[in-house]
């Protein structure tokens, strides 16, 4: 009989056969330390993990011993049956079980909620499922990590320990996923960042980062690249101020539904917030006169400093900080242009995430519950965004109740060299801010009337991308972003003069050069040049100087051989001006 093939693209049969191992791992902590109280267990993106409260402190080298209990639990096959108790005999069964946490759980649900459990052989879990039919169906699983969470995420509660862990269908898909977890590790950008000299994280600022000499060659390139592309597409760009009185995010909307991801201050007495979003000073922006229909559609672009409070066990590298710089941009726009403004920066997007070699896809997300406006404008608005995307051809999933408060947006969630996804661009249609702001122009029938706006970015945060797109490279920057292009190794000391008439031609043709004409040995050099993510290594000795050469390596392509320093240098200004990968 041919085994039956999970459908491992559906989302729901990935979650239950995720859940269905994490109740696996539970059942085997249970057997080999029966004393540990269990929390909560779920499924989350590329595996699962529960929350345990034991006197035992759980360490890596207890992987192995859980694993192996596993798999007998997998080999007897139990079946999952699930039950349901009434609310006062589901608390007698969790108590009688010594279970604290679960009774919490159960006397939090409501009073007519149907409270169910599962069972596998001796274990049972208060749970809602759903699962695999039996343990046997879980092929392939691996724990991967031991961290510290307290229970219910309040930093007042009791502190557990959370096992993480994954699990796939077959062990050569399990390798594969390992593997990439191998490569991610690697391509960590924390770890890059640091080895080649780009930012730094420091405990007199958590979620600030400090950007280095290097750093600040790849973020002005970026942010000349945007500037140039933004002019191309009629942009204009304005600078807001980062500190503004209470009284405008009270307009906005923020006050009442963003602050307690705000920073504040006093100034004269009054009250100020440092500001999360560019939006408001836009907003100001525009009300500085009265414009015409003919004005429209309006691009103001803002590479705007923001800053937002995350909590600190939430901070990682580049990717989750307390200050970023958005590269925004608001279009202001009659109701007639909507359709052609957003597939434009759909558009936009594709043209900046194709040249960096990102695939990409889209996700509608659709008004959430914290939310300002009414059903009819949401309903214009969402059908706007959707309509828009689908006259382009581009495909999209729902992603329900992730709106932004004052309306829907389209999210574009990057696929890097390994198989990951990053959410950056996004394009946020919004009829409130230009209500709430009582923003006006005069239309061709003389009247004033109301405009519509987008809110979008692209790459998202300037320091996020930079971060995604060092480990998306490993490090290995395309030419035009790379902080060192050239690196002149000389193999002796006594060849310096002529590595450094090569590093002018190079710096005349507008390329970033170093010279290592340090009395060290040639082998060691290179390694260090490597290591850097250097992206040309000429090597420069005896046979170069003589015959005006260089031996060239790539860190993309290897071992180039020798060439002469015109043919060299016209090609990397070629690949720069490219921008290829």
């Amino acid at each position: 009989m041919a085994k039956e093939k999970l459908n491992w693209e559906d989302e729901q049969v990935r979650h239950d056969y995720r859940h269905t191992a994490s109740h696996i791992m539970a059942q085997a902590i249970k057997r080999l330390w029966p004393d540990t109280k269990l929390a909560i267990g779920p499924a989350i993106d590329n595996g699962f993990y529960y929350d345990l409260d034991s006197e035992h402190k759980f360490v890596e080298e207890d992987f192995l011993k859980i694993q192996k209990e596993m798999k007998k639990i997998v080999q007897a096959n139990y079946p999952m049956e699930r039950f349901e108790l009434p609310r006062e005999e589901a608390i007698k069964f969790m108590e009688e079980k010594e279970e604290p946490y679960k009774v919490e759980l159960i006397q939090d649900l409501p009073e007519d909620a149907v409270i169910s459990f599962y069972r596998q052989g001796e274990f049972v879990d208060l749970c809602a499922g759903p699962h695999m039919e039996s343990t046997g169906k879980v092929k392939a699983f691996k724990l991967m990590s031991v961290a510290g969470a307290y229970w219910r995420g309040d930093s007042d509660r009791q502190m557990l320990q959370r096992i993480y862990a994954t699990a796939f269908p077959t062990q050569e898909e399990l390798d594969a996923y390992i593997q990439r977890m191998e490569e991610a590790k690697k391509r960590d950008h924390r770890k890059l960042g640091k080895e080649m000299d780009l930012f730094m994280l420091t405990d007199e600022g958590p979620g600030f980062p400090f950007f280095l000499p290097k750093g600040m060659i790849i973020r002005n390139e970026l942010e000349k690249f945007w500037r140039e592309e933004h002019v191309k597409r009629g942009y204009e760009e304005i600078k807001t101020p980062l500190i503004l009185n209470e009284q405008l995010w009270r307009t906005s909307g923020h006050w009442d539904h963003y602050k307690d991801n705000m920073y504040f201050t006093k100034i004269d007495d009054g009250d100020y917030a440092i500001k999360p979003m560019n939006c408001p000073g836009s907003m100001l922006v525009y009300k500085r006169k009265m414009w015409s229909y003919r004005d429209f559609p309006m691009r103001c672009g803002e590479l705007g400093q923001v800053h937002r409070h995350e909590l600190s066990g939430a901070l990682h590298g580049l990717m989750r900080v307390r200050t970023f710089t958005q590269d925004d941009a608001h279009i202001f726009m009659l109701p007639e242009q909507v359709n052609d403004e957003i597939k434009a920066v759909a558009q936009f997007c594709d043209d900046v995430y194709k040249m960096f070699g990102f695939e990409y896809h889209v996700e509608l997300s659709t008004r959430p519950e914290d939310s300002m406006g009414t059903d009819e404008e949401w309903e214009m608005a969402e059908n706007a965004l959707r309509n828009a995307i689908s006259e382009m051809g581009v495909p999209y999933v729902i992603n329900e109740g992730d709106g932004a408060f004052y309306g829907p947006k389209l999210d574009f969630h990057l696929e890097d060299s390994i198989g990951r996804t990053w959410q950056c661009g996004t394009i946020q249609l919004d009829m409130q801010m230009p209500q709430r702001f009582d923003l006006t122009y005069v239309g061709s029938d003389g009247e004033k009337h109301r405009p519509i706006m987008i809110h979008r970015v692209i790459f998202g945060s300037i320091e996020r991308f930079i971060g995604i797109l060092t480990e998306h490279c490993a490090g290995k920057f395309p030419l035009w972003l790379a902080p060192v292009q050239v690196k002149l190794l000389t193999v002796t000391p006594e060849f310096g003069d002529y590595a450094y008439e090569v590093a002018k031609k190079c710096e005349e043709a507008g390329l970033r050069v170093e010279v290592d004409n340090r009395n060290e040995k040639i082998g060691f050099k290179i390694r260090e040049a490597r290591n850097a993510r250097d992206s040309y290594i000429g090597v420069i000795g005896e046979r170069e100087v003589g015959d005006k050469t260089l031996t060239v390596r790539s860190s993309k392509e290897g071992e180039l051989g020798t060439m002469s320093v015109d043919d060299f240098v016209a090609k990397l200004v070629e690949e720069v001006k490219a921008k290829t990968m």
